[in-house]
């Protein structure tokens, strides 16, 4: 899977957080007003974005309407067993994880494991 950059990951998150469907480039601008992008700049993104795989696009009139191709929970699963990858030694790393993380987070962990198991 290909990352993000600060822009495009601006941009996700923006689309990851609507709930009522997709957006078009001119909202997706407006919604990262804290950026003086200009809307050349923004439908450039959503290109980009569509050509990794991270949106799905359709027409809409004159305009394209984007929305998220997967969840943020799948893209950031994805990032995790990259990680993974990187190490020559996934049962240590994943040792040191489970080492790390809270409580609750360990529950969260082993409730999945179980369900898992049950399947």
């Amino acid at each position: 899977m290909k990352g993000l950059g600060e822009l495009e990951r601006s941009i996700m998150d923006i689309l990851w957080a609507e709930k009522n469907g997709a957006l078009t480039a001119r909202e997706v601008g407006r919604l990262i007003a804290d950026r003086d992008l200009a809307p050349t700049t923004v439908m450039t993104v959503l290109d980009r974005l569509t050509r990794k795989g991270f949106l799905r696009r359709t027409r809409d009139g004159r305009a394209w309407r984007y929305q998220p191709a997967g969840s943020r929970d799948a893209y950031i699963a994805e990032l995790m067993l990259e990680a993974l990858d990187l190490t020559g030694d996934r049962s240590a790393a994943l040792t040191r994880f489970a080492q790390a993380v809270s409580g609750p987070e360990a529950e969260i962990l082993r409730r999945a494991l179980t369900e898992l198991e049950d399947e």
